[in-house]
């Protein structure tokens, strides 16, 4: 198939002819009245209608961040992007494509990510035409080829991340909007390219885990949140107490053998660990 690229076409206001057809119609009235023989008055009648038609048809508008694509017989003649009022051959096929910018939201899309799991995935598409040439005669219908291209591009680019962050610097869907929104409108814009259409801005607007597998893996990410903070507690803790023996030592505030250091870390770590508070004993008597 060859590619059809949009080219300029020059056009003539169409004011100027305007009121040549105004005038052509007046002057064809009155020379109607003006003729007595019927015959002379349906010649003068048929001509001035017929030019009225021909001339009206070369008239076309063109509206602002709107273009017009000529054709004769099948043959691309050029785009017209001057708005106004225009003229060109009347015999030229007028098709008007907008320019201006167009989004629409995709439906939530049951897919499966990267590890398998189903998620629901929706995305906002920002989009305009800038070769109008290609819309019209490269695909059928370029409004439903953006739509149908731009939800399969959903669903390439789903399957090809994770839902959620497995480690530090890995590429996921909830945890880097700003790299997953730039490679989905990537995805988009090399599928529409034949097109003619350009990809402004595309960006997830729904994602979440499909409603079958939802309540597994919030219970799973709460358990991971739980572990990481336990992590976190520990290794505070531990340090709290090495902070706390380092002390005691370089302070020469008492002298604890190997056994009763075990014990001293053993209960400083159940009440810097503990969920709960502990209830203290006071020895009251000897340290040993």
């Amino acid at each position: 198939m060859a590619d059809i690229r949009e080219k300029e076409v020059k056009s003539v206001s169409g004011i100027p002819f305007l009121f040549l057809l105004i005038a052509i119609a007046v002057a064809a009235a009155f020379a109607v009245v003006g003729l007595d023989a019927k015959w002379q008055k349906l010649i003068v009648l048929f001509l001035g209608i017929a030019c009225l038609l021909v001339g009206f048809s070369g008239l076309y508008k063109v509206e602002p961040n709107q273009s017009a694509v000529l054709s004769l017989f099948g043959k691309y003649i050029g785009t017209v992007r001057t708005s106004g009022l225009r003229f060109n051959n009347p015999f030229f096929t007028k098709k008007k494509i907008s320019l201006r910018v167009r989004n629409f939201e995709s439906g939530k899309l049951k897919v499966n990510e990267l590890e398998g799991s189903p998620i629901e995935i929706a995305a906002i598409v920002v989009w305009e035409v800038n070769d109008s040439a290609e819309a019209v005669f490269n695909v059928d219908d370029y409004e439903s080829f953006v739509q149908i291209q731009s939800e399969a591009a959903i669903r390439a680019m789903a399957t090809s991340y994770p839902y959620d962050q497995n480690s530090d610097g890995d590429i996921s869907l909830r945890s880097h909007p700003k790299e997953i929104s730039d490679r989905l409108r990537d995805e988009i814009q090399d599928r529409l390219a034949k097109a003619g259409i350009h990809v402004i801005e595309a960006r997830i607007s729904h994602l979440a885990y499909s409603p079958e597998i939802a309540g597994a893996m919030l219970q799973r990410q709460q358990a991971g949140a739980i572990i990481a903070a336990r992590k976190l507690i520990v290794e505070g803790a531990v340090g709290m107490v090495e902070d706390a023996l380092e002390a005691l030592t370089t302070k020469d505030i008492v002298e604890l053998d190997a056994e009763r250091r075990a014990a001293m870390v053993s209960n400083l770590l159940v009440v810097l660990c503990s969920d709960k508070a502990t209830q203290p004993i006071v020895n009251t008597g000897s340290l040993y």
